[in-house]
C-alpha cells in the first residue's frame, strides 16, 4: 500500500502475453501470483502450485502458464518475498 492508502500491485514479472503481480494487501495470505492477459485472470499458489482460481482462460493455456509460473518460481517467490517480507524462519 502507498502512502496514499491505495493498493498496489507490483509487476512481478512480464512473459509473452501474460503479466504476473499480486496486490499489496495481498501480503496476508500465502505466496501467490495473479497472471493477466486481456481481460483474463488466474490466480497460483506458490507453495505448493496450484490453481486457485481462473476467469476465462482455456484449460490448455492454463496448463501453458502453470508450465511458466513452475519455470520462474524462483523469480515469483523473490519478489513476492522482496515486497512482502519472507515468511520463512
Amino acid at each position: 500500500m502507498n502512502h496514499d492508502g491505495i493498493k498496489v500491485m507490483p509487476t512481478t514479472l512480464f512473459y509473452g502475453p501474460y503479466r504476473f503481480s499480486f496486490f499489496s494487501l495481498d501480503c496476508k495470505e500465502p505466496r501467490h501470483t495473479h497472471v493477466w492477459r486481456d481481460e483474463q485472470e488466474a490466480k497460483f499458489w506458490l507453495d505448493p502450485v496450484r490453481l486457485a482460481y481462473n476467469h476465462g482462460f482455456s484449460r490448455k493455456e492454463l496448463k501453458a502458464i502453470e508450465r511458466i509460473v513452475r519455470e520462474k518460481i524462483f523469480v515469483l517467490r523473490e519478489r513476492w518475498d522482496e515486497h512482502c517480507g519472507s515468511r520463512l524462519a
